[in-house]
């Protein structure tokens, strides 16, 4: 399928969800979620390719676009409000990641997946600690070092729950303030009149030049940056690098004046999320049989146990979009919990977002270990 066709598809789904989101009763959902749940299903009947046979389009979308909403976004960002978010979203981050390994442990307790696994089993194990600590990078850096990328049915396997699984928390993070919320110092997800304009301001074409100029170079700056920075042998993700750009520059007042910034990210943010939903897979779940159904199970399994301990702690904190940005930094990494964070309408949450998130990369790898390593001895 030619790419122009899939991207005019996608910007449908996102122009019926916004459609809907704005007109009907779905504005208590949310059009981010609408999005996800369409390119989704759109995926899984085949309308559109799904995970197994992504197009260039998808990793386009993923190392170029989703940056780009990132860079755009961060630049209304009221740094201000910083102080009053960062720690209770690190600490509820921690909790987190604490919760990701007690579910694995659970998930492995209460399903038959070692008895089917095997001597794979700790590896498993080990993966998807990491990856619902950390991300993609996590789960891979285990793959390769107990070989279970050479179980070519096995991983492909664990790769389509992952990225079944990621999407459905995203839904359940992207309602979780909404179904909890009564009573949370956290504002509610219905589209409020203020954040409606700020997703229909206007541009010229100066202004989305100069933003796309901007952009631009501030994606190849942090990406160079980054990789000449890991030659030397110190390690700094280029979403950090990306960040402290757009940070900068947010405080000058010539970018402070560009209008529609928020209408472009917005929508880049948006094609980014239906990108997500075009992930997740059904058929390639289907496709290993018993193995796919006991893998499904299990971080079921997890996540309950991670998303449990995360409610009884957002019981104290009482703002519950701190709670699922936590939790949607875990499980999807940081460039998801940014999303939420700005779908949210929470600019004070998301630099903690775009934190936790880069240390759950840094931390995801050696927590599965840990776990894999207790799993095996």
């Amino acid at each position: 399928m030619q790419a122009a066709l899939i991207l005019a598809i996608l910007l449908l789904a996102i122009v019926v969800a916004e459609w809907l989101a704005r007109n009907t009763w779905l504005r208590q959902v949310g059009a981010a979620l609408l999005v996800i749940l369409f390119a989704a299903i759109a995926a899984n009947l085949g309308i559109i390719p799904s995970a197994s046979n992504a197009p260039p389009l998808y990793s386009g979308v993923f190392h170029y676009v989703a940056p780009f909403a990132i860079f755009v976004l961060l630049l209304e960002v009221d740094l201000g409000r910083l102080r009053e978010a960062g720690l209770p979203m690190l600490a509820a981050f921690v909790i987190g990641s604490l919760a990701t390994a007690a579910g694995t442990f659970a998930g492995l307790w209460v399903t038959p997946l070692a008895a089917q696994l095997g001597d794979l089993t700790p590896a498993l194990g080990g993966m998807f600690t990491a990856t619902y600590t950390g991300g993609s990078v996590n789960f891979n850096a285990l793959a390769l070092h107990y070989e279970v990328n050479a179980e070519g049915v096995l991983y492909a396997g664990a790769l389509a729950v992952d990225n079944i699984m990621t999407m459905v928390w995203m839904l359940v993070t992207l309602l979780l303030p909404r179904v909890l919320g009564r009573g949370s110092k956290a504002p509610s997800m219905a589209v409020s009149p203020k954040a409606r304009a700020a997703t229909t301001g206007t541009i010229d074409i100066p202004g989305l030049a100069t933003l796309l100029m901007l952009a631009a170079a501030a994606i190849w700056s942090s990406e160079v940056l980054a990789g000449a920075l890991d030659s030397v042998g110190i390690t700094v993700p280029s979403i950090l690098i990306l960040t402290t750009i757009a940070l900068v520059l947010a405080q000058l007042g010539p970018v402070k004046r560009i209008g529609g910034a928020k209408v472009i990210g917005m929508l880049a943010l948006h094609l980014f999320l239906a990108v997500i939903g075009a992930h997740a897979e059904i058929a390639a779940l289907i496709g290993i049989g018993d193995l796919g159904l006991t893998l499904l199970l299990f971080v079921t399994v997890l996540l309950l146990v991670h998303g449990g301990i995360l409610i009884l702690c957002g019981l104290f904190l009482r703002d519950w979009h701190v709670i699922a940005i936590a939790s949607q930094a875990n499980i999807g990494g940081a460039t998801t919990a940014i999303a939420l964070a700005e779908v949210f309408e929470r600019d004070d949450l998301v630099i903690p977002a775009i934190l936790v998130g880069s240390l759950g990369m840094a931390l995801g790898t050696y927590l599965g270990f840990a776990v894999a390593g207790f799993l095996a001895a």
